[in-house]
């Protein structure tokens, strides 16, 4: 343990719906809920006008939905929380080399392998300024002698505050908190304790060590006891290596058609691969998830000769994989990843398509041949028709009203707000055809202008 606060843990304040909030004058000081919409939808973020009304991370859409029924709802937009997640990474670079990333909006700092041991509370402070300067965004400070308790500060430091537990507090401090406070005590383990007349982390320094590892094991117990003595000798690791990379999608109705199923595994296994690029990381083993219409969940993974970033070979794979599944009954969940990551090299990509090569020769001809079936049916006067989807919280621009998002959209109408991040006051509402050609799909605005940062 160390003797000064010099552990920095920053969570950014309700990070998904703060984005949007700050993206859309019109929700700011408004309930905001950002998840899937769909009915077995689940609220990644709600804004803390939303969480008074007892909304949370991890509900059901359909029950927040119920509690929130003025909230505005949007998808979420990952490209523009994962762009102001760098801004947010590179201002804590400044600091120390040593950063942890947990997630988009979650980190841990060293203070003293960046050289600033002297007066962390006023580190702290200047680093919420240049947050709120550089994305218009808060964030919440914990700083202590450890991991443990820097995370614990940030937790009680919330929304928007700084708060340091300095070293000889901690026992104190932790003492009424429930069990779940401390790593590593989950649901399961958390009953096991309450059995044993458990529930406060005082409590789990009065039954003794010997006590915790009668209840949950040598080593486990010997780790719950030791973090509840406030001892947390884990340092601050950065760059953590992921295991794998994967995407999933909840289908709003079972899908039973195995047609359908396979092109779902298709462009889930597209999602994934464009992350694997994004992360500059290939990966040996494809795994696919299923989750059948009785909630039982299959698994299945087929590990490669090397490693790969290919998109025809994890989609291959994948639809392999999809095959020896029983999909009789409906399907709920896909799941598409890749595991056994490693830096992606150039020879894998060109041994890879040699042997594509010889197995399907004539792939590139078959290809060319349906890009003529498609031609020749448009020059006939039938061309393929796709309807444009729109949802909600979409960036899109209008040739004549200019940057707007996306309202709502039904009955071949969509409703779209004009404003930007830096307009004073709500925008304008306005509804077209969803085909209107003057409404075209954009990219992000900055959250804050360069003149303002």
């Amino acid at each position: 343990m160390r003797s000064a606060p010099t552990i920095l843990h920053l969570d950014m304040d309700a990070f998904f719906a703060a984005v949007e909030q700050a993206a859309k004058p019109s929700l700011r000081g408004k309930p905001v809920i950002v998840g899937g919409l769909g009915p077995r939808g689940v609220v990644a973020t709600a804004s803390y006008e939303a969480r008074v009304h007892g909304v949370h991370s991890a509900m059901a859409m359909a029950h927040a939905r119920r509690l929130c029924p003025n909230a505005a709802y949007l998808v979420p937009r990952f490209g523009v929380y994962r762009q102001v997640s760098d801004v947010v990474m590179d201002i804590l670079a400044r600091l120390s080399p040593l950063v942890e990333p947990l997630s988009l909006d979650e980190a841990f700092v060293d203070l003293e392998a960046g050289g600033i041991g002297d007066e962390p509370r006023r580190v702290g402070e200047r680093l919420r300024a240049d947050i709120r300067a550089a994305t218009g965004l808060t964030g919440s400070v914990g700083l202590a002698g450890s991991k443990l308790l820097a995370k614990i500060a940030s937790e009680q430091a919330k929304p928007d505050g700084l708060v340091v537990i300095e070293p000889g507090t901690e026992r104190d401090l932790l003492a009424p908190m429930q069990v779940r406070t401390l790593p590593g005590v989950g649901p399961a383990t958390a009953e096991h304790l309450r059995r044993g007349g458990i529930t406060t982390v005082g409590e789990v320094v009065e039954a003794g060590e010997a006590e915790l590892v009668r209840l949950l094991g040598r080593a486990h117990g010997a780790h719950v006891h030791g973090m509840a003595l406030g001892v947390d000798e884990r340092p601050v690791v950065p760059d953590r290596e992921h295991k794998s990379i994967s995407v999933e999608d909840t289908f709003d109705v079972d899908l039973t058609d195995r047609v359908r199923i396979r092109l779902e595994v298709d462009r889930l296994a597209d999602r994934c691969v464009r992350r694997l690029r994004a992360a500059g990381r290939s990966g040996r083993t494809v795994v696919l998830k299923v989750r059948r219409y009785d909630f039982t969940t299959l698994t299945r993974s087929e590990t490669l000769r090397a490693p790969t970033d290919d998109l025809t070979v994890v989609r291959e794979t994948a639809e392999r994989l999809l095959e020896a599944v029983d999909l009789t009954g409906g399907v709920r969940l896909l799941g598409v990843g890749v595991a056994g990551l490693a830096d992606f090299t150039q020879e894998d990509l060109f041994a890879q398509a040699a042997e594509r090569e010889e197995a399907h020769p004539d792939d590139e001809g078959a290809a060319e041949a349906g890009e003529g079936v498609a031609e020749s049916a448009g020059a006939a006067g039938t061309p393929a028709v796709t309807e444009r989807r729109w949802t909600p919280g979409q960036d899109v621009r209008h040739s004549e009203y200019g940057a707007g998002w996306v309202q709502g959209s039904g009955v071949g109408r969509v409703t779209v707000r004009f404003e930007e991040p830096k307009s004073v006051l709500p925008g304008r509402v306005r509804t077209f055809a969803v085909t209107d050609p003057d409404l075209e799909p954009s990219e992000p605005l900055p959250l804050v202008s360069s003149g303002d940062g």
